[in-house]
């Protein structure tokens, strides 16, 4: 990770997912499963927590919006996009709603702690298993 990667990681309020990521935590994650159920994977996982509220909901183009209101507040979008039969892409934006421009890696964390949380849900596939 170079140094303009590392600066960027904390001083800035924005963080998504994407496959080439340079920061392996930022990489998106693949499931063994459909776009349906893991579109209702993560509204349970946002409905269960009552640190989320969804905001809105697009299962036909596979993407929620949820707004983060406990602790710092920010804005997330998830998309799920089935790839292959039993191969479904999950992907994560985060911007932190600040007055500052800055958040210290928060999104980043929100990004990390939700992975986290739907690997639990559904099985997730390694990069070797691609």
């Amino acid at each position: 990770m170079g140094f303009r990667n590392t600066i960027s990681k904390y001083f800035s309020n924005h963080a998504e997912t994407q496959d080439n990521h340079w920061d392996d935590s930022l990489q998106t994650h693949y499931y063994k499963t459909t776009k349906d159920k893991a579109m209702q994977a993560l509204e349970n996982l946002f409905q269960q927590s009552s640190k989320y509220r969804i905001h809105a909901m697009s299962k036909e183009h596979g993407e929620l919006s949820i707004h983060v209101k406990k602790g710092k507040k920010a804005f997330i979008i998830a998309t799920v996009i089935m790839v292959r039969p039993y191969q479904t892409a999950i992907d994560f934006s985060v911007t932190t709603e600040s007055q500052l421009p800055i958040d210290f890696g928060y999104s980043t964390k929100v990004i990390q702690q939700l992975y986290r949380e739907i690997n639990k849900a559904l099985p997730f596939i390694t990069k070797q298993d691609r």
